[in-house]
């Protein structure tokens, strides 16, 4: 499957540019070798559980953005940010509120320069681990949406070894936290997304 939206990327900072390729709100969704074409928002991980494997997702400002809980495994995440860009926004509102991504042994490529996350909600949850970044974290890594208690209360913004030339830079703030197996364990497998409720043992 492919979904694509052809909309042209938007400048930085343009407001009314986005063009969402595609939308997920149900819950317990299993996605497969998908590609996902867009710009800004190309994939709207809105809400409910949801494990992405061997997917690739292409954008440029948050093209991966949401409140879902969901696993990325084994997925290319591809900029096509002319300037600067984001992979992945998220939007947890709450600290009971057990959404988040995870993006484990994923690949970051492209142009630009970007924000590994930002927190487009004031307890943002993403977490990156055994992931390659090349050559195009900008500097700091991460973007607290201007939420001042993100920097050290609410936000949860997470790396366990990561690498590749842009790994370096994802660790760029101190409210980003390097996680220890213990702590990381817990987004590394479908159990993030109570995957072994509902999806079979072969994925």
């Amino acid at each position: 499957m492919a979904s694509q939206n052809t909309a042209p990327a938007p400048m930085p900072g343009m407001q009314g540019g986005q063009a969402v390729a595609f939308r997920i709100s149900g819950d317990k969704a299993f996605f497969f070798g998908c590609g996902f074409y867009g710009a800004q928002d190309t994939l709207c991980d809105d809400a409910g559980r949801h494990y992405f494997r061997d997917c690739y997702i292409e954008g440029s400002i948050d093209f991966i953005f949401g409140n879902g809980r969901s696993l990325y495994k084994d997925c290319e995440l591809h900029s096509t940010a002319r300037r600067f860009g984001s992979v992945a926004a998220h939007g947890r509102q709450g600290p009971c509120e057990r959404t988040g991504f995870a993006f484990v042994n994923c690949r970051v490529t492209g142009t630009g320069m970007l924000y590994a996350g930002r927190a487009m909600g004031q307890y943002s949850r993403i977490v990156y681990a055994y992931t390659y970044f090349d050559n195009v974290i900008a500097p700091g890594g991460w973007d607290d949406w201007d939420h001042n208690s993100n920097k050290s209360i609410t936000a949860f913004f997470g790396m366990y070894r990561n690498w590749g030339p842009g790994a370096d830079a994802v660790h760029g703030v101190p409210w980003a936290r390097e996680l220890d197996y213990f702590t990381a364990r817990p987004f590394l497998g479908k159990s993030f997304v109570n995957g072994f409720h509902w999806l079979t043992p072969d994925v």
